[in-house]
């Protein structure tokens, strides 16, 4: 049979469908020759299989190093939030949450800026710097947020309540806007939760929120006790 109209694919496709020809033809696999990728020189087919399994291999320990490097960092993250959480629980003071929530979460997760407020607190926290009265807005903004809120700072009002190293709110470029709320209250808001950053890819509109739900959760656990008794009386 001739050879006119035979294509690579042709080639490709009787090899693979024919398994036994380079056990019929074994000296072919010793005679072969190709190119090195990187490299111009000629390889054998072994070299060039032996090759391909190095890099496969070598991607596959690439995966496993990101895989124990994810792991590290999740397991990271865990410890820091109960260091967090620990330390909300052993507060006597109720006056001092807010101060040590921020303090502690700016400390342990390396955030610039950390500011909150606080509405509807019992009369004796009605003075605190963190229940100075905000907007409607505020408020209304807080209680319509399902999950925290994450972009730029395009002027919040909450972006005025953020201290750290980084100055205030003109240090802050990017936001997350966290709900508080009473218990599994979902609208329900007590405050807000506002963390900072001269970074303006810290806090963006892509990233995933469910860390910073789990942070919204035990602040709010943690600052519920600090709210007006008609507050927790309709909670309950």
């Amino acid at each position: 049979m001739g050879t006119q109209g035979i294509t690579e694919k042709d080639i490709a496709d009787f090899l693979a469908n024919t398994p036994g020809f380079f056990e019929r033809h074994a000296e072919l696999l010793a005679s072969v020759q190709l190119t090195h990728p990187h490299s111009a020189r000629a390889v054998s087919l072994q070299e060039r299989q032996a090759e391909m399994l190095r890099e496969k291999i070598k991607g596959l320990e690439f995966k496993i190093i990101e895989m124990i490097r994810n792991g590290q960092e999740n397991v990271a993250i865990a410890d820091r939030l109960h260091r967090w959480t620990k330390r909300l629980m052993l507060t006597a003071n109720l006056a001092d949450l807010p101060d040590v929530l921020t303090q502690e979460l700016r400390h342990q997760f390396m955030i610039p800026l950390a500011g909150l407020r606080l509405w509807d607190v019992a009369p004796e926290h009605a003075e605190a710097d963190f229940a100075q009265p905000v907007s409607q807005d505020v408020k209304s903004f807080a209680a319509s947020l399902s999950q925290p809120y994450c972009g730029v700072n395009s002027g919040f009002e909450a972006a005025r309540w953020l201290v750290g190293e980084a100055g205030g709110a003109s240090g802050a470029s990017s936001l997350a806007l966290i709900p508080l709320t009473l218990g599994a209250q979902a609208g329900h808001s007590i405050g807000l939760l506002v963390l900072g950053s001269p970074d303006p890819t810290r806090y963006t509109a892509e990233m995933g929120t469910e860390f910073l739900s789990r942070v919204g959760e035990i602040a709010s656990a943690a600052l519920s006790r600090l709210a007006a008794r008609s507050v927790e009386t309709h909670s309950s």
